[in-house]
């Protein structure tokens, strides 16, 4: 007959469903609140870390009893009921020590990761504004050094009360045994204490210092990686890897500080409790010569101090390990402070329902429901910037051209929410690294059978064959394997896969050739038939397959139609001027001495005709 073991292991889901919402007062008022959304975990260890102490504390005095019963009676009943209840003891001491330990780590873990989501959570909500308000190294010092900062602290937490209860246990046991050698064991180890504590403030001085030269380096670090291909193209990687080395020194020189301070700390955590424990070991042998106390008190006294070395050890570790964490937290709590730029505020008004128009306001750019419609500007930078807007990315620069979802404007309504109905996907492309199926999926929805479409429609094939494992291939950072095209359609297979009621896609197609460009229009607007959607192109590849086409000039709509309509309307025609115009911004294959003698002819017809009707012609 086998016997299977098998180890129960509880599994705490991180992250968190919900991280909460910090008080921003300041860095302490953020570890308490860390603190009370884990009470539970807290009281657990703080119970095990006091349980551990006491029988660790308990230890000493055990001993004494059996060395004193020994000596009085040799190996008696009463000697082996002492070292039973001592082997006992030090069971329970193991025991709560190796539980205590999981729920020590537990509290770090807890701690940590929840200050990671805060500070993530903010970083994917503020937009721009993180980059206006802190550097780049800020931020991922942030995640990969503070929030570790902070979690050490509850991490020691547990421990460090522990042995401040099991001091006062100690405290008392000694002074039954001797008043005098209690004394002296009760007073001079907070005297210790208070010495290494004067050490703490120029540490957490040296800290500091170090973390902002470290927060330096990493953003000249990571502007400097990001722009190697420029900064070689314009010679200037010696003079930025030159800047590079004198930031690292200063990293170097500040951490060389941190060191010094904190190798005297180590120094005189070792010295100062060292020197104790002697002095308490030669007033306890003139104790016991003097036969004031017991051979077994002698030994336990000296127990005594050497146990309450370690509390002192933890209490200064506590402080190095809370200023660390102060530091931590005050930079944690600036990333935290930094407003979205989408406004910190909830809704203000009720989501309107699906299939309204979605209007910016003040070109006159209308997306009617269940339309393909393409926008054209003569000024490219015009159209991109209406398009952004219809993804509301930032409040206060849009306040004075608003765009409303069936009349609400859209700073009135949930965000989230909203990023569920209207998507934008810029014209340059971020992709990240990891598997080429998690890139695509960025909502965690959808199939191999409809990630194999997107990148259909996308005309993605060639970047499958290229990855030895096709759709579970890894993608190295920024795509950086990939050529400019290839990047660009991969975005655009991941902006259909979010299949939004409204897709506004930004110049898709402009780094492919006119072969593939043909194909992805095609495919695209066949996928997003009878779906709102708004391509902003002054390609007639993609426009001749559009619902619709929208000519925005001098910041206002002039005039729409299906391309072949403004193609063929007559320059005399009402709105030819328009169409003339319209022309000349996607008339790529037409020829340029057309086009001028067209305008010439406009010009002339427009000066016979007076300044009435030239004014009702429009912006030209």
């Amino acid at each position: 007959m086998s016997v299977v073991l098998r180890t129960v292991v509880v599994v705490r889901s991180l992250p968190f469903a919900d991280p909460g919402t910090p008080p921003l007062r300041g860095p302490l008022t953020l570890l308490l609140w860390l603190a009370r959304k884990q009470l539970r975990v807290l009281l657990v260890a703080m119970f095990f870390g006091v349980l551990g102490f006491t029988c660790s504390a308990f230890q000493p005095f055990l001993l004494g009893k059996i060395i004193d019963s020994a000596t009085a009676s040799g190996l008696s009943r009463d000697t082996w009921t002492w070292a039973g209840i001592m082997v006992a003891v030090g069971l329970v001491w193991i025991a709560s020590n190796a539980i205590g330990h999981r729920w020590d780590i537990t509290a770090w873990m807890h701690a940590a990761f929840r200050t990671s989501q805060l500070v993530t959570r903010t970083v994917a909500r503020s937009g721009h504004n993180i980059t206006k308000e802190l550097p780049t190294g800020e931020v991922v010092s942030s995640v990969a050094n503070d929030t570790m900062r902070i979690g050490e602290v509850f991490a020691i937490a547990a421990q460090t009360i522990g042995s401040v209860a099991t001091y006062g246990i100690v405290v008392v046991l000694m002074l039954d045994q001797s008043l005098r050698l209690g004394l002296v064991i009760a007073l001079g180890l907070p005297v210790v204490a208070a010495i290494l504590a004067l050490l703490v403030k120029p540490l957490q001085k040296h800290q500091k210092n170090q973390r902002d030269a470290q927060g330096r380096l990493t953003t000249l670090g990571a502007d400097t990686v990001s722009g190697l291909r420029i900064l070689r193209g314009i010679g200037g990687e010696k003079v930025f890897t030159g800047r590079y080395q004198v930031q690292s020194q200063k990293v170097r020189e500040a951490g060389v500080a941190v060191a010094g301070t904190q190798s005297v700390l180590d120094a005189l955590q070792i010295l100062l409790p060292g020197l104790f424990i002697a002095l308490v070991v030669y007033l306890g042998a003139a104790e016991a010569i003097a036969g004031r106390i017991s051979t077994g008190q002698l030994v336990a006294f000296y127990g005594y101090a050497s146990f309450l070395s370690w509390p002192v050890h933890l209490l200064v570790q506590s402080v190095n390990v809370v200023t660390k964490a102060h530091v931590a937290a005050g930079k944690v709590v600036k990333v935290l402070q930094v407003v979205p730029a989408t406004g910190a505020a909830g809704s203000t008004a009720q989501m309107p329902p699906a299939g309204v128009p979605l209007v910016d306001e003040t070109t006159g750019v209308t997306l009617p429901p269940g339309r393909v419609v393409a926008l054209v500007s003569a000024d490219p930078d015009e159209s991109a910037q209406v398009a952004i807007r219809m993804g509301r990315f930032d409040d206060d620069a849009e306040a004075g051209t608003p765009v409303t979802l069936g009349g609400v404007r859209l700073a009135d309504l949930d965000k989230q929410e909203l990023r569920e109905r209207i998507v934008v996907a810029d014209a340059t492309p971020a992709l990240f690294s990891g598997r080429l199926a998690g890139e695509l999926d960025v909502r965690d929805s959808a199939n191999a059978e409809a990630l194999l479409r997107a990148m259909h429609i996308a005309d993605a094939h060639d970047v499958l064959e290229s990855l030895p494992d096709g759709i579970e291939g890894e993608i190295p950072e920024k795509g950086r394997s990939l050529s400019g095209g290839q990047r660009q359609r991969v975005a655009l297979a991941r902006a259909l896969l979010t299949d939004p009621e409204i897709l506004v896609l930004i110049e898709p197609t402009s780094a492919v050739d006119a072969h593939t460009e043909a194909r992805i229009a095609q495919r695209l607007t066949a996928w997003r038939q009878g779906r709102t959607t708004l391509i902003v192109t002054a390609s007639p590849l993609v426009l001749d397959h559009v619902d619709d086409v929208i000519f925005l000039d001098g910041g206002t709509v002039v005039t729409h139609g299906t391309h072949r309509e403004l193609l063929d309307l007559p320059t005399q025609a009402e709105g030819g001027r328009e169409a003339a115009r319209y022309r000349r911004v996607v008339g790529r294959s037409m020829d340029d001495d057309d086009l001028d003698a067209e305008l010439d002819e406009l010009l002339r017809a427009n000066s016979n005709t007076g300044p009435t009707n030239a004014g009702e012609g429009g912006k030209a």
